[in-house]
């Protein structure tokens, strides 16, 4: 197994405000698949992202990705895990407006040990174009391409993504879907797509369900379609 959830506790507030966000919680999946989690908002889904980004750590329970026991490393430790083996890809992209595309990927290049060829990349993702305009001379979709490419460069062992799709119309949604498919294809990358929109459970290897902070559901997806043929 690539990640190993087990037994994970999180829990914020106290008293009458104590909220358990994770709540014996077990999970495992398989290097190289793509992983999409649903669930209601406040289920807990974000909290296991940060989890698995290294972003927050957990109450009781242990964590392993690869051969890391994430839930063992301290501060300084965390930093270098996710600048090395976590890329993040958020719903409203975070590009610097001031940066072109090629700069505001090479932010992360910069300071990466592994990463992968940027002219590959940008051909890949189909931007090479766009190289050297701002974010702000870009579409939604465009500029979620470059938020892709921005964390793929590091070559990272684990790509998550939240909402990834959340601010996009159908059309760029599946655009953007249909990147993510050939990044997995290309690079073998494991990743996590955390969403409300159940349909594109359907292009997953894997399908997660998280309610009231437990993982209720953890299955192969048998009739995995490409993303191509989502209807989304």
């Amino acid at each position: 197994m690539f990640i190993e959830l087990k037994n994970a506790m999180k829990k914020y507030g106290e008293g009458d405000a104590l909220v358990y966000a994770l709540r014996s919680a077990d999970l495992s999946v398989n290097q190289g698949e793509i992983c999409v989690v649903l669930g209601p908002s406040g289920s807990g889904k974000s909290t296991l992202l940060n989890m698995l980004g290294g972003l927050d750590t957990l109450d009781s329970g242990e964590l392993i990705i690869g051969e890391q026991k994430v839930n063992k490393l301290n501060s300084k430790a965390l930093t270098e895990y996710r600048r090395r083996d976590i890329g993040f890809v958020f719903q409203f992209y975070n590009l610097i407006p001031d940066l072109t595309v090629e700069e505001n990927i090479e932010v992360v290049s910069d300071i990466s040990n592994n990463p992968l060829n940027l002219n590959e990349l940008l051909r890949s993702l189909e931007i090479d174009n766009f190289r050297y305009r701002f974010p702000k001379e870009l579409s939604g979709g465009q500029q979620q391409r470059v938020a892709i490419a921005r964390a793929m460069i590091k070559n990272p062992k684990l790509l998550l993504c939240d909402e990834l799709t959340g601010a996009l119309d159908s059309v760029s949604s599946k655009e953007v879907l249909k990147v993510i498919e050939k990044m997995n294809k290309a690079y073998g990358t494991t990743i996590m797509i955390i969403t409300h929109n159940a349909a594109i459970k359907d292009m997953a290897h894997r399908v997660i369900m998280v309610y009231d902070g437990k993982i209720v559901k953890n299955e192969l997806n048998q009739n995995k379609i490409p993303a191509e043929e989502l209807d989304i």
